[in-house]
C-alpha cells in the first residue's frame, strides 16, 4: 500500500506541475495528462502494466460524474436559460446526426459493418465536459452572443444520449443483429426512460438538497460535503431505476446552485479541486490503459475517422440544429470546431471491450487516437479559431 501511494502520489504531484507548462506552449493541458499516463505505462519509463478495462470503467464513471457535478455547479441558471434551444438541439439532435455521419462515412471509406461503423461514430459523438470546460477556460478567449453558455450547457448534456447510442449498438454488435427499423421502437422507450428519469431526478434532487441547504446550519466545511453526498445519491439511486445518472448529476448542480446559491459557493472550491483531480486520475488512467506500441496500425483509420468527425460531421450537425434557431454563420461554424473531444469517448470505448461481443482493444485504440487528434487540432486551436472567425467580444446583440 506505502508504494501505491507513493507511486500514485509522485504522478499526480507531477502532472499538476505540469500546469505552468501547458499555458507557456499553450498545449491543451488534458493532452499532457494523457502523455504523463502513457510515460508511466508498460512502453514507457514508467513499466507500469494495466489492462483491467472493467476496473477503469468503473473509475471513470465515478470521475466522470464529478466532473459532471462541478461543471452544474458552475453553470448558472440563466446560462441554461438562455442557451437552452441550442444546447438541448445540439445534446439530443446534434449528437444523433453526429454518430449518424461518422457511422455512414465510415462504413462506405473503410468497409465496417453499419452496425460497427455505427458504435464507432457512436462512441465518438458527444463533446467533452472535461475538455470543454477546462479548454475554453485555459484559452481565456470570450465569445460573443449565448456562444459560451451553449458550448458548455452542450457539452454536459450530450452525455446521455452518446451513452444511450453506444450502449444500444453495442447490444447489436454483441447480438450480430442488423440494423432494422423493428428495433426502433424498443430503444426510443428506452431511451425517453433514460432521459426522463435523468432529469426528473436531477431536478427533485437539486430541489430538495437545496432546500436543506438553505434550512439547516452547518460548518462551512460541511456544505461540499453534503453537497457531494447529496449528489451521488441522486446519480446511484437514477442509475437503479435505469435513467441516465450522467444527465441527472448535472442538472442536480445547477438546481442546487440556483436554489442555495450561498451553500454552493461555499461547496465551489472544494469541488473544484475535486473535479480537477478527478480529470488528472481519469486522464493518467486513460494513459495507462492504452499501450503506444499498439497504436500504429490504428492510426490510419483513425485519422480518417478524425477528419469525418471534424470536418464533416460534427459541422453538417451544427448547420442542421442551429439553422433553424438562426444562429449566425460564423457562431455556427465555431460552435462546430470545438466540438472537443475528450475522456468521454475513450470512457464509452470501454463499453463495447468489456461486453461479451466480438469488439477487441483496437476498437479502444481507434477511439484513442481520435482523440488525441481533436485535442491537438482543436483543442491547441480555441482561441485562434475564434479570432479568425471574428466571434470574440463582449457584443451580445448577434445571438
Amino acid at each position: 500500500m506505502d508504494l501505491f501511494l507513493l507511486v500514485a502520489a509522485l504522478v499526480v504531484f507531477g502532472s499538476i506541475l505540469l500546469t505552468p507548462v501547458s499555458a507557456r506552449i499553450g498545449a491543451p493541458l488534458l493532452l499532457l495528462f494523457l502523455a504523463v499516463g502513457m510515460l508511466a505505462g508498460e512502453d514507457g519509463p514508467g513499466g507500469l502494466h494495466f489492462e483491467d478495462f472493467e476496473l477503469a470503467y468503473e473509475i471513470g464513471t465515478v470521475a466522470l460524474a464529478l466532473i459532471l457535478l462541478a461543471g452544474g455547479l458552475d453553470t448558472p441558471l440563466r446560462d441554461l436559460r438562455s442557451a437552452a434551444a441550442p444546447a438541448i438541439a445540439m445534446a439530443t439532435v446534434g449528437v444523433i446526426l453526429t454518430a449518424a455521419g461518422v457511422g455512414i462515412l465510415t462504413h462506405l471509406l473503410l468497409g465496417l459493418s453499419i452496425v460497427e461503423a455505427l458504435l464507432l461514430g457512436s462512441v465518438v459523438a458527444s463533446t467533452d465536459a472535461a475538455a470543454t470546460f477546462l479548454l475554453l477556460r485555459q484559452s481565456g478567449v470570450v465569445l460573443k452572443g449565448r456562444m459560451r453558455e451553449t458550448i458548455l450547457v452542450e457539452s454536459g448534456l450530450n452525455d446521455p444520449m452518446a451513452i444511450f447510442l453506444t450502449v444500444a449498438f453495442v447490444g447489436l454488435v454483441d447480438a450480430g443483429m442488423p440494423l432494422s427499423w423493428a428495433t426502433l421502437p424498443d430503444l426510443l422507450v428506452i431511451l425517453a426512460q433514460q432521459l426522463g428519469l435523468g432529469a426528473v431526478g436531477g431536478l427533485a434532487g437539486g430541489l430538495i438538497a437545496g432546500a436543506l441547504a438553505r434550512r439547516i446550519v452547518l460548518p462551512a466545511g460541511l456544505y461540499a460535503p453534503l453537497m457531494l453526498a447529496a449528489a451521488f445519491a441522486v446519480f446511484a439511486a437514477t442509475r437503479m431505476v435505469e435513467g441516465s445518472g450522467f444527465l441527472a448529476i448535472y442538472l442536480f448542480g445547477i438546481v442546487v446552485s440556483a436554489r442555495a446559491p450561498q451553500a454552493a459557493a461555499r461547496a465551489a472550491q472544494f469541488m473544484d479541486g475535486i473535479s480537477w483531480l478527478a480529470q488528472i486520475v481519469m486522464f493518467l488512467m486513460l494513459g495507462l490503459l492504452v499501450t503506444p506500441h499498439d497504436l500504429g496500425s490504428s492510426a490510419g483509420p483513425a485519422l480518417i475517422i478524425a477528419a469525418v468527425l471534424i470536418f464533416i460531421a460534427r459541422p453538417l450537425a451544427t448547420l442542421f440544429c442551429l439553422t433553424p434557431l438562426k444562429v449566425p454563420l460564423r457562431q455556427q461554424a465555431y460552435i462546430g470546431w470545438v466540438g472537443l473531444r475528450g475522456a468521454v469517448p475513450i470512457f464509452l470505448a470501454i463499453i463495447p471491450v468489456i461486453s461479451p461481443g466480438p469488439v477487441t482493444a483496437e476498437f479502444f485504440d481507434i477511439v484513442f487516437v481520435v482523440v488525441i487528434a481533436s485535442l491537438v487540432l482543436q483543442g491547441w486551436t480555441i482561441a485562434p479559431m475564434a479570432r479568425w472567425l471574428g466571434v470574440t467580444g463582449k457584443d451580445d446583440e448577434e445571438t
